[in-house]
């Protein structure tokens, strides 16, 4: 299928891309990597009147180290990701994610920008970030604000992001010593989107659980955090019994809105998060040592 008609604009700064995105607010869409929204728009899924490219704009793509952390540019492609040895070093979990995104086509041109604010409920990257925690930081042609990654996914295909605003920058922050991480997904095995996926950042002192953040793709609308999950864990020794427990819990957000297609009963997408929810905590307790 071909797409509806659209004006293209390709700015080659910040400051006139969000002026496009002001002048023709509701309208425009933000095109980064494009492997999500131009499938939707030939499928007359979206119909965007204009198309503003930001993939001529300098500066937007870099991995940095901070104080407090590391910012990654917004148009950084997956393959930058997965193979930056400040992102293997501090975030082993999105490196392996970024691996594993799709092929290799998809990778050297999907940026991490592009995946947050598609949030498409099977991605890997929204949901390995939720789990590491940090902020979206996004302009508009007259401010800059951070969103709490926490607030950002939404629903389905929408995040807090307002449709005169782009994504700059992800701040991660720091993770504490003694922390271990893990990114496990069952795949669909043609696009390799995540039928179920979970991210887990857990740190430990000994044997103990002192805190962790667990993060399900694939299962619900959005990436969601396994709050319950995160609260059995926490406090307690890791043994196997508090993993499966744990682990039994990881799909409780989701709840009744557990998502049901040709790939996976709704059932079946329970049954899987919890096993690959033990997987990613088994492995994150592993790599905290």
């Amino acid at each position: 299928m071909v797409t509806s008609n659209f004006e293209y604009f390709a700015p080659t700064s910040v400051d006139e891309a969000t002026s496009l995105l002001s002048k023709y607010r509701g309208e425009a869409k933000v095109l980064a990597g494009g492997h999500s929204l131009i499938p939707m728009m030939k499928l007359r899924l979206a119909e965007p009147g204009i198309l503003v490219d930001i993939g001529q704009i300098e500066g937007l793509s870099y991995v940095r180290e901070e104080e407090d952390g590391v910012a990654i540019g917004s148009m950084t492609t997956y393959r930058e990701m997965a193979t930056s040895s400040v992102i293997q070093s501090n975030y082993p979990l999105l490196a392996d994610a970024s691996a594993r995104v799709a092929d290799l086509q998809v990778r050297n041109r999907g940026t991490i920008g592009g995946s947050l604010a598609h949030s498409d409920p099977a991605g890997d990257i929204p949901a390995v970030v939720l789990a590491i925690g940090g902020s979206v930081v996004a302009r508009t042609r007259r401010s800059t604000r951070e969103i709490n990654i926490d607030r950002f996914q939404v629903d389905l295909l929408t995040t807090a992001l307002r449709d005169n605003e782009i994504i700059t920058e992800i701040k991660l922050p720091r993770l504490a010593s003694g922390t271990g991480t893990a990114y496990t997904k069952f795949h669909q095995p043609a696009s390799h989107y995540a039928i179920t996926g979970v991210a887990a950042v857990i740190t430990t002192s000994g044997r103990t659980c002192t805190d962790a953040r667990i993060a399900v793709t694939g299962a619900g609308d959005k990436a969601t955090r396994a709050r319950r999950t995160e609260r059995i864990l926490k406090g307690k020794e890791i043994t196997p019994a508090v993993i499966r427990r744990a682990a039994s819990r990881a799909a409780a957000e989701i709840g009744d809105a557990l998502n049901e297609d040709i790939h996976a009963s709704a059932e079946y997408r329970d049954h899987l998060t919890q096993v690959y929810a033990g997987y990613a905590i088994e492995q994150a307790v592993a790599a905290a040592g």
